[in-house]
């Protein structure tokens, strides 16, 4: 709404000797008119008025500074260590403490403002340090500064390197502490009893420091002091004991991660019974049968144990379990049909038990199923028939590997896989849960890497992460029959396909070339026949190829890929001839048809002298340009698979 003001004043011209009446008048009107002018001008002010009210009130918002001797303090804590880059192993790591500057540096001095720091916004002094994946490298004791911060409630040291220290006992000083996060940062010795004081942790992660030890005091004296934990992780520390039964009254508990600590003895069933408990993942040598499962559990991790007996019931109601892997037990029996109601499940590992089942078509009515691992069981019969009501929507990883199946291979399967038909390279990421765990003033999102083993190229191997872009089908061991169907060729977003040690028969499917993603193609210790197509050279990825023990004839394909295979890919095999093998191949079958074939003309019309110096000529260019292009295959491989696993291993420094 706009308001025109406007302030007229009149000024009156009195006689000499004005009238007491005139007096009077102008007395009155005086008043008036100072009392509208004195409004008016107030008016005229009030902005300004406001603008000092705002100021005011915004100085009085703004964050008190660090206390110097804390400042002091974290700068001191700074210079105790060196900055290596291979101190962390996070890919997005870098040296936060290298914002860190003292007054007169040139940066910012107040230490609420540097990164990693967290302070209180009332009192200034620092109660968070997020120093996780800071590279820093360097031994830590008692005598360090950081522990006159007293004010901590969050300590997250995590993915650094602190050179085998012990975890100094003044870390008890540290009596406000929520949150303690030193995983992955090379300690070592004994956990110090001072670490039981911190009553009111409520996150606690020292996992993967493989030379830390919980003894004396052990994971019982942990349990009974540390009672309002929400989380636990101890992965791959020196437990060695049993699983104390106390475990069970840690009723807030919401993740458990015990694996490779060197438990033993029977596990308590009540843990599994834990209301709020999401994620349980416990490794050893512990005996027991399973039972019933809190409905609140994403992530269920048991592999590697002796649990035996039938495979619990599952998501008797839909539920929220994101994950399963019980591999490596001794459960018996069928899987159970509850799982059907798992429609959040992403990853099923059931491998190396005793389940003794048909194969589990009805497990493709799971909309977010991806991997599906069985190998090493006694699973039996014929895949069956197609349904349309379970079609695997997501299915891109799936292992039967050393079973009892029989029967052809599902060629209606490998046309409806849609999700292994995507090729999609720039989708670099791994397989993960993430889990956000809450509570008043506190707040922790932690990264559960999905993992697996499966045979790849020939060895047995231990993914610590599942990349996104990873497909892969391992049909190997059983007694599949018939021919390799055509429609294989369609899922051209795989990158290993075994169906060695089967029945197999028939010829090599020329289709096979459209998987231009292929890393490892083994149909070793088979029936097939005929000559090995040479569309196969089209492969360029294929970086292990294994056709051994087989009925195979002819020429074997040369150039690009086939150049690097061994003897041994082809052993076994009587009536294959040329290169890496000694047997040399016939006159007319020195090499095998190529699209780019020239026509061939009459010899006869040349003198032969021009015939031998045609073929010595184009001998010495071929061989280098082979060589060129055998160097340029040989340095790509190595940069394309190396940085490949480069990143799928880059933790097996530190004991994962």
């Amino acid at each position: 709404m706009h308001i025109n003001q406007h302030c007229y004043i009149r000024v009156r011209i009195l006689p000499v000797n004005p009238h007491p009446s005139h007096l009077l008048s102008l007395s009155i009107e005086n008043m008036g008119s100072a009392l509208y002018l004195f409004m008016f001008m107030r008016f005229l002010l009030l902005p300004s008025s406001l603008y000092l009210m705002v100021t005011n009130a915004s100085s009085a918002m703004q964050h008190p500074l660090c206390h110097g001797s804390e400042s002091s303090a974290l700068l001191q804590f700074k210079q105790s260590f060196l900055i290596d880059e291979d101190a962390s192993d996070d890919p997005s790591a870098y040296p936060k403490v290298s914002t860190w500057k003292s007054h007169g540096e040139g940066e910012e001095s107040d230490c609420c403002s540097w990164d990693g720091v967290e302070c209180d916004k009332e009192t200034g002094h620092v109660i968070g340090l997020h120093l996780a994946s800071s590279c820093l490298y360097g031994s830590i004791n008692s005598s360090n500064t950081l522990f006159s911060l007293v004010h901590l409630s969050t300590l997250d040291l995590s993915d650094n390197d602190f050179n085998y220290s012990e975890l100094p006992h003044k870390v008890g000083q540290l009596s406000r502490l929520r949150s303690l996060n030193l995983s992955v940062s090379n300690f070592s010795g004994q956990i110090p009893s001072e670490l039981l004081a911190l009553s009111k942790l409520v996150f606690l992660d020292l996992s993967r420091n493989p030379m830390l030890e919980l003894q004396k005091p052990g994971l019982r004296n942990l349990a009974q002091n540390l009672t309002h934990l929400k989380t636990l992780h101890l992965n791959l520390v020196n437990i060695s004991s049993t699983i104390p039964h106390v475990l069970a009254n840690l009723s807030s508990l919401t993740s458990l991660l015990l694996r490779g600590c060197g438990l033993y003895g029977e596990f308590p069933m009540n843990i599994f019974r834990l209301p709020s408990l999401q994620l349980l993942s416990v490794s050893g040598q512990i005996s027991q049968s399973l039972t019933s499962l809190s409905s609140s559990l994403s992530i269920l991790n048991l592999a590697g144990n002796n649990f035996h007996g039938p495979i619990p019931q599952m998501c008797t109601n839909p539920g929220s379990l994101r994950m399963i892997d019980l591999s490596e037990n001794q459960f018996q029996g069928q899987i159970p049909i509850s799982l059907a109601n798992c429609t959040m499940l992403e990853q099923l590992v059931l491998g190396n038990n005793q389940i003794h089942d048909i194969f589990p078509f009805w497990l493709g009515a799971l909309p977010q199923l991806q991997v599906l691992i069985l190998r090493s069981n006694r699973f039996h019969g014929a895949i069956g028939s197609w349904h349309t009501n379970f079609r695997f929507p997501k299915l891109r990883i799936i292992d039967l590997s050393d079973n009892e199946f029989i029967g052809d291979l599902p060629s209606v399967y490998f046309q409806n896989w849609d999700a292994m038909k995507l090729a999609d390279a720039n989708h670099l990421k791994v397989m993960q849960a993430n889990q956000t765990f809450q509570s008043p003033g506190y707040t922790q999102t932690f990264k559960y890497m999905y993992s697996m083993t499966m045979t790849n190229k020939g060895m047995q191997r231990f993914y610590q992460e599942i990349p996104d872009t990873f497909i892969a089908i391992d049909f190997s061991g059983n007694n599949f029959k018939g021919q390799i169907p055509t429609s294989i060729g369609n899922l051209k977003g795989l990158h290993l396909l075994n169906l060695g040690r089967n029945n197999i028969t028939g010829h090599i499917p020329s289709s096979l070339m459209n998987l231009t993603q292929m890393e490892s193609l083994d149909l070793s210790q088979n029936k097939l026949s005929g000559e090995i197509p040479w569309q196969l050279t089209r492969m360029t990825f294929l970086a292990f190829f294994n056709v051994s023990n087989n009925h195979l004839t002819g020429p074997i394909p040369q150039g690009k890929q086939f150049a690097t295979f061994l003897n041994t890919s082809f052993d076994g095999n009587p009536g294959l001839c040329g290169s890496p093998l000694s047997r040399a191949c016939g006159s007319s079958e020195a090499s095998p048809p190529t699209p780019s074939s020239s026509k061939q003309g009459s010899t006869s019309e040349f003198d032969w002298k021009f015939v031998l110096m045609g073929y010595g000529s184009g001998l010495a260019i071929g061989v280098s340009i082979g060589y060129c292009l055998t160097s340029w295959k040989h340095e790509w491989f190595v940069k394309t698979f190396g940085k490949r696993q480069r990143k799928w291993t880059r933790n097996e420094r530190r004991g994962t």
